[in-house]
Formats: C-alpha cells, structure tokens, sequence
C-alpha cells in the first residue's frame, strides 16, 4: 500500500514538471529589462502564462484561448510591458519591461502551464540609477554622487569609474561605497561616473554626467600659454555657457609669494577687452606685443551667483638666442629657449623660404634644441622657425630671421660693409650737388627779377657814374696858397 502511494507521488510530481529558480536581473533606470522565463523544449499544448510582481499584484497573463491581460498599475496608455509571442514556439516566454523606473525593482514570478506541466521561475529586477545633488553644480558648491539599487542587494561590491577610469576618493576614503564623492565641486569631478555592482554573479551599471560649471577654459588651473616674444596672444578666460560673470578683473600674480599670490602690475600691451566675441560668458584678455618679462601666472576672476570664481594661468615666452662660432664661416648657433620647459618633449627646426613671387616653400626638419647654420650661405637665408612638442602634441613656435641674427650677433660681412660705404658717399655728392643746383636757381632767379626794368636799371648806372665823377674831380683840384705882405 505505501509502495502504491509512493509510486503515485513521483508520478505526479513528474507530471506536473514543478521547478522553481531564482534569478538576478540589472537594469539601469530608463532601460529595457528583459525578465528570463525560459521553459525547456517546445511543446505541442497552448501554454496559459502569467507574470506577477512580489506574489500578488498580476503584471500580463495569457490564457489558453489566447486572450491576453495587463495588471492595473500596467496597463496605461503607453503599454510598457509585453511578452513576445514570436518566442513560445521556442519554449521562451520571457517579459520585456520598457523604461525601467526604480518603482519596478521587486521579485517577479513566471508561471506557465503546458497540460499538467507546471513551471514557475522567479526572477529579482534589481534598477539601478546614479544620482548626483545637482547634474551642474557651480565650482565650489557642495556636490554628492551616490549609486542606487531598487532593491538594494546585501553583500554586494560596488566600484567606481569616472571618464572610463577606476575613481579614487580623496582624503582616503573608500572607494567601494555607495557614495562615490562629498566634496566641493571642481574640474577633477567633471565627466561620465558608472556605478558598477556586482551580486552573485552579475553585474549591474547604471552612469550619469556631471558637468561642472564655471571658468571652462582654460579647463584646469596653472594651464600653460606660449607666445613668442614680440608676438601677439590670448589669454583666454571663458566661463560656463550661460554664465555672466559680474566685476571681472584680470591680476598678474607676483612670483615671489608662492603659497599666496599677490597681485602685480599688468605689461604695459595688456588689453583686458580681448578678442571681439559677442559672448558675455568670455571675458579673455590679449597682449598686444609681448616681451620677455611678461612670462608668468595670471589671474582672471568674476563674480556667479555671489561667488567669485577664479582660474590661473601661466605664460610661457620662446625666443632664439643667437651666438656666433666663428667670424670667418659667419658660422652661428641658434638656440630655442623657453622660461619655462616642463612640459617640452622634444624640439625640431624648419627652414621657410619665400621667393619674389610670394611662394613659400619649407625644408626638412632637424630635430634638437640647438641648431648650427653658416649665414654666409644664401641657402639659408630666410625663416628659421622652432617648434616645441609636449605629450599631447605642438605646443607653440618662435620664428627668426637669418638677417637678424647677424645683426645680433655684430656679424657682417666684408661685400655689405662696402657696398654701405659706397652707397653713403653717393648720398653725400648727391647732397652736396642738390644744394649748388638750387644756389644757381636762386641767383639766376635774382637776376631775372632785376632785369625785368631796363629803364630803371639805366637809371641807377647813369647816378652812380656822376656820383663816382664828382669823387673823383674833388680829389684831383689843386689847395690855393695865400700870401701875407708885410
């Protein structure tokens, strides 16, 4: 008798297929979730199936006629949920969530009835979102990254990436918390944060972007500026788009205060209009000419929202130092120098020429720092021109001429110091016969006004005659003597 019940009771059970597993899903909030309910091989019988959401409240079911019903809270006008009937032939019958909310986190059961075969899975969706206090917050704000699970596994490890990157907390903090960052916000903050956990062997993702506002550009303090002396430059100062900063003001920072910079006094070619830009959010600065002694760190700074916000920059000046080997070759070393080179990797020369047509045409590049050329040679004539290279590519250059060099260097050849000399003393009898031409023109146009009165002239020749007469007569009449009788 107990043999017969026992008998009865595995061929029931194996009958009925009764199964029941458990399964981890993660989707990231605003998704789709795709709830497995995958039941062996095909059948023959017209299954009924019904999906519900933590043992009660009914999510879709199908019954054997084939007519099909969504639960209350499911079946609004945008229908987010569906089961494919393309897929029961195959045996799956899986339940597709579109546009996860964390509100549809839980424990979900899948139940099929194939005859007396009964299935039923159980599947926890498990939303996943990151959450920032403020998706732009103003640089200095208080700002908080937190990971969110609906429901929140237990045990569970999290790890954070920012821009693709493991993140690691400051002031040594953890970095497998829920809570990613509660600090002020700065450039450092700014990107693309993912949320990984993972769970009993699945991994769950959700990622949001922090974009913090303020001076974008330069994007980080201390960024370097290179200009060439005697060139013009921009120093740019561009803030958030939509931002207008209130009393900007531009600083030079003196060098010798370096834990607190104070304030200097701007080169005489500072211009704090900057470009021509319709924008109010730029407020960049420009140097006319720039010299050598304007190298340094610069401030530009406005007022958001009662905060004054501030970037620092600093400029870096090249010039070619000029200094001759040899007077008889005009052999001369031109040297690329910068006051500042932490960040140059390499340096390489190109020599430029322009014809008379206007045509530029440019050699081969010599790499180095330093570089030896004859300028008695014609073929190096024109412009000489230094690039300096940093890790993320060109960094700047500085041109020089090769006329110029040998200015500088008091180098001059013997051809050009006679032909100045030549061409002074040409200047100077060109001079001299210019100022006995215009002599002769003034006396010959002296003369011409006299003659004009031939009369006149008769005139004052016949008085001058009589005049030089009556002189002449008085000087020639005998002194009478005078006698006395006594």
């Amino acid at each position: 008798m107990l043999l017969e019940y026992f008998l009865f009771g595995m061929m029931t059970f194996h009958l009925s297929g009764a199964q029941n597993e458990v399964t981890e899903v993660f989707a990231e909030a605003g998704s789709q979730a795709v709830l497995p309910c995958k039941c062996g091989p095909p059948s023959a019988r017209i299954p009924a199936i019904i999906w519900r959401k933590d043992g009660k409240s009914t999510v879709w079911r199908k019954q054997k006629s084939g007519l099909e019903y969504w639960g209350y809270a499911w079946s609004s006008k945008t229908q987010r949920v569906r089961c494919p009937h393309t897929m029961f032939e195959s045996g799956d019958f899986s339940l597709q969530i579109d546009n996860v909310k964390e509100e549809d986190g839980g424990v979900y059961s899948c139940r099929v009835e194939r005859g007396v075969q009964v299935i039923e899975k159980t599947v926890t969706l498990r939303i996943t979102r990151v959450s920032v206090s403020s998706s732009a917050p103003i640089w200095g704000s208080d700002v908080s990254i937190t990971c969110n699970v609906t429901p929140w596994p237990l045990e569970a490890l999290v790890r954070w990436t920012l821009n693709d990157s493991p993140f690691e907390p400051q002031n040594g903090a953890a970095s497998n918390t829920r809570t990613a960052a509660m600090e002020k916000a700065t450039g450092r903050l700014t990107g693309n944060w993912t949320c990984v956990v993972n769970y009993k062997g699945q991994e769950g993702r959700a990622s949001a972007t922090l974009s913090v506002q303020g001076v974008i550009h330069p994007p980080r303090d201390d960024a370097k500026v290179y200009a060439a002396v005697g060139s013009a430059v921009t120093l740019p100062c561009v803030f958030s788009p939509g931002l207008i900063p209130s009393d900007p003001v531009w600083e030079k920072l003196k060098p010798v205060f370096l834990t607190k910079p104070a304030p200097g006094r701007l080169p005489a070619s500072f211009s704090a209009s900057g470009p021509l830009s319709p924008l109010p959010s730029d407020q960049s600065a420009s140097l006319k000419e720039v010299g050598l002694g304007d190298e340094g760190r610069y401030r530009c700074s406005g007022v958001i929202k009662g905060q004054r916000l501030t970037r620092n920059m600093q400029l870096v000046v090249a010039k070619v130092h000029s200094s001759v080997q040899s007077q008889n070759t005009g052999s001369v070393t031109l040297t690329c120098q910068l006051t500042d080179t932490g960040e140059v990797t390499n340096y390489e020369w190109v020599h430029v020429i322009y014809d008379l047509k206007g045509s530029r045409s440019v050699g081969p590049i010599l790499e180095g720092k330093t570089l030896n050329i004859s300028t008695m040679s014609e073929g190096n004539q024109g412009e000489w021109s230094c690039r300096f290279y940093g890790k993320d590519g060109l960094l700047g250059n500085v041109t020089y001429h090769i006329q110029q060099m040998s200015g500088v260097s008091g180098e001059k050849p013997t051809s050009v110091s006679h032909n100045t000399a030549a061409t002074v003393g040409l200047s100077f009898l060109l001079l001299v016969m210019l100022l006995i031409l215009a002599q002769i023109y003034k006396n010959h146009q002296r003369r011409k006004g006299i003659f004009r009165y031939p009369a006149l002239e008769t005139i004052v020749h016949t008085v001058s005659n009589e005049r030089e007469e009556r002189e002449r007569n008085a000087v020639k009449k005998p002194t009478r003597k005078t006698s006395v009788v006594g």
